[in-house]
This record gives structure tokens, sequence and C-alpha cells, in this order.
């Protein structure tokens, strides 16, 4: 039986893909293999289907630690990845959400908004 750690980490991304799924109209699924390295030399991400990005999930007891830890962590799978785009989610106590960026992948964001004149 796997460790009850686990069990919560794959029912919070289970949960996040079935979320973002909802909210952008796109198959989102937990990424097979996720927190593996790939043959390129990294982890890519926990979800799949939101394109030029990595998702990381995080269901952790302590949401500080969640949200100062995991950005980072996403930013370099989205090396890994070749992807433009990191984001992570965070799960609070009783299933509130939150997207947690860095300052630096909020940036690419209204930097993509401002060059297509949308800002």
């Amino acid at each position: 039986m796997a460790n009850p750690q686990k069990r919560k980490g794959d029912a919070a991304e289970r949960e996040a893909a079935q979320l973002l799924s909802e909210l952008l109209g796109l198959v989102v699924r937990r990424k097979l293999g996720a927190g593996r390295t790939t043959t390129a030399g990294g982890d890519t991400g926990d979800l799949d289907g939101v394109p030029a990005h990595v998702i990381q999930v995080a269901s952790w007891a302590n949401t500080a630690a969640a949200a100062r830890l995991k950005p980072d962590e996403a930013a370099l799978q989205a090396e890994h990845a070749a992807a433009a785009f990191a984001a992570t989610l965070v799960r609070f106590r009783g299933g509130t959400w939150r997207v947690v960026l860095t300052p630096e992948q909020w940036a690419s964001y209204v930097r993509l908004l401002l060059r297509e004149g949308l800002l």
C-alpha cells in the first residue's frame, strides 16, 4: 500500500487537474510518472494539458512552506521541459486552491500581455 503522503499528493493532483479542466475547458491530467526524472535529467511537473506550462501541485500541511518552495521547483521543471510558463497550485485545508507564482513567473505573463497589446 502506498504511503499516506503519496496518496494525499496523488489525490491533490487529481483534484487540481479536474479544477483546471473545468476552468480552462482543456483536458488536464496527472502527468504519467509525475515526480520522476526524465531522460533529459529532471522532473517536468505534475500535470499535463496546459500548453506551454509546467504545473506543480502541493497539498502540504505547511502551506507557507509550499508557497515559498514549490514555485522555485516549478521554475526548474519548466527549464527541464522547455516550457515558457510555470505555476504552482497550493491546496489549503478545506479544499481552497491558490496559484502561487514567483515575481519572475508573474512578470512572464505580464510581458506576454504587453507584447500582445492586451494591457
